[in-house]
């Protein structure tokens, strides 16, 4: 495969963590920077999470960029701790106290505009959190989404069922204005890994045990920052996943970073405009998809539906064993 240059926008919890693992590990994959956002923690747990990540997978060469610490519009409320108040797990307990000096000075928004700049139209970037840092970068650089090669979002939903309210994705969810923003001004190819995608495409619970047991430091990380949440949501806690679409193992956000780093993981897609709803009181934050286009919009975004589960597993697997010499 042809060598791509990647930004991973993150608000690092576990499946942020898989979905990074996977990128430090497609050798074709050049990430040249991770800007973080405030979602499944504050943003300084994020950025701890970011390089603990890059630590037990031995690249902290690469830069780490502090972004947005909440919503666009209104303050920070988390709708979910499912992930612990870190992000991952709250099972770390050597936690490193000069993080702070190993984030670059530059702001993630300023980082993002700055490396597009650079490498114009050979820049994917991949967003795994809420939106607001591609947000604030389109309000300072209107140009910047033109500059981007392609776009990957984890985020949104297809059916108007919800994870944490009744309509609204997680990501959505916790900042809907940025998330419109995006899908109405970001012109640029965009595929967009819903809910329901990531849902409908799950592995089994053997699958999981296989992956957190390859005795591998990231597989023994892996094992360790899931032991609390996904042992409960597999035993015990029925989810709103569970009830709509049944037990399984997601790791939501590999799947998007999946789509980056092998189009062919994607089997099936729906190419139509979106607009995320931001004045309901039920629906606010859901996406609705306009397969007739009676919006009227002039671009389109590919909501992807099927995937290859098999490319899928073994992407995930690669991420937890040893490099081959």
């Amino acid at each position: 495969m042809a060598s791509k240059q990647v930004i991973i926008d993150t608000d690092c919890g576990i499946d942020d963590a898989q979905a990074i693992m996977m990128a430090l590990a497609a050798p074709h994959i050049q990430i040249v920077g991770i800007t973080c956002v405030f979602g499944n923690a504050t943003v300084n747990h994020v950025c701890q999470n970011v390089l603990r990540v890059l630590s037990v997978c031995e690249r902290k060469g690469i830069p780490v960029y502090r972004g947005a610490a909440g919503p666009l519009v209104g303050a920070s409320n988390p709708v979910s701790n499912h992930f612990g108040t870190d992000g991952l797990g709250d099972v770390i307990e050597d936690k490193d106290p000069h993080w702070a000096e190993k984030i670059q000075r530059e702001h993630a928004v300023n980082a993002m505009i700055r490396l597009v700049n650079e490498n114009k139209k050979q820049v994917s970037l991949v967003a795994l959190g809420p939106l607001t840092n591609l947000a604030l970068a389109i309000r300072l650089d209107p140009c910047f989404p033109q500059k981007l090669k392609d776009l990957y979002i984890m985020g949104g939903n297809m059916e108007g069922k919800g994870n944490v309210t009744l309509c609204a994705e997680f990501n959505f969810a916790l900042d809907p204005e940025s998330a419109y923003i995006v899908l109405e001004e970001f012109h640029c190819p965009t595929f967009l890994a819903s809910w329901e995608y990531s849902c409908r495409n799950a592995l089994t619970w053997e699958f999981f045990e296989e992956l957190i047991n390859q005795d591998t430091p990231a597989s023994n990380f892996m094992k360790l920052i899931t032991s609390k949440c996904w042992a409960y949501s597999k035993n015990v806690m029925k989810s709103k996943r569970d009830v709509y679409f049944g037990p399984g193992f997601v790791s939501y956000d590999a799947y998007a970073m999946a789509a980056c780093i092998d189009e062919s993981v994607v089997t099936e897609t729906i190419q139509c405009p979106v607009r995320v709803e931001l004045q309901g009181s039920i629906t606010r934050g859901m996406m609705a998809l306009d397969r007739t286009n009676e919006l009227k919009k002039s671009h389109s975004v590919f909501v992807l539906t099927k995937c290859d589960i098999a490319k899928f597993s073994k992407l995930l697997m690669k991420s937890v064993r040893r490099p081959e010499k």
